[in-house]
C-alpha cells in the first residue's frame, strides 16, 4: 500500500510503500544494487547546441509567422548537416526542409551554416 504525505507537511508530495501484513518473506524480493552513471559530457558543446536549437526555433517562428507550436513538422538535424561534405549540400538540405516556407530563407540558411561551422557532432559520449 502507498501512503501519501499531506502537502502541508512538506513542499513535495512523498510516497511511502508499506508491506502488507503477513508478507514478510524477503526471499521473494531480490535486492538490487544501485548503479552509477559515470559518463562525461562536453558541457560547452552541449550549451552551444542548445543555443543553436533555440535560435533555430526563433528563426522558424519568424519565417513561418506563427507560434512555436504551430511550426510545420520539420526537423533540422544538425548532426546530419555536419556529416555532409560541404556547405552547398548543407544549404540544399535545409532549403529542401523549408520548401513550404513562403518567406525568403536564404538569410536563415546562411546564418545557420555560419553557426554550425566548427561545431562538433554530438555522439554518444564514451565512458572514461
Amino acid at each position: 500500500m502507498a501512503a501519501v504525505t499531506s502537502p502541508e507537511s512538506s513542499q513535495q508530495a512523498r510516497v511511502y510503500f508499506q508491506t502488507p501484513p503477513g508478507s514478510t518473506d524477503e526471499a521473494e524480493t531480490p535486492v538490487r544494487k544501485q548503479g552509477r552513471v559515470t559518463v562525461k559530457y562536453d558541457r560547452k558543446e552541449l550549451r552551444k547546441r542548445l543555443n543553436l536549437e533555440e535560435w533555430i526555433i526563433d528563426q522558424l517562428t519568424d519565417l513561418y509567422d506563427c507560434e512555436e507550436e504551430a511550426i510545420p513538422e520539420l526537423e533540422i538535424d544538425v548532426d546530419e548537416l555536419l556529416d555532409m561534405e560541404n556547405d552547398v549540400d548543407r544549404a540544399a538540405r535545409v532549403k529542401e526542409l523549408l520548401v513550404d516556407c513562403y518567406k525568403p530563407t536564404e538569410e536563415f540558411v546562411a546564418e545557420l551554416l555560419d553557426k554550425i561551422r566548427g561545431m562538433q557532432k554530438l555522439s554518444t559520449p564514451q565512458k572514461k
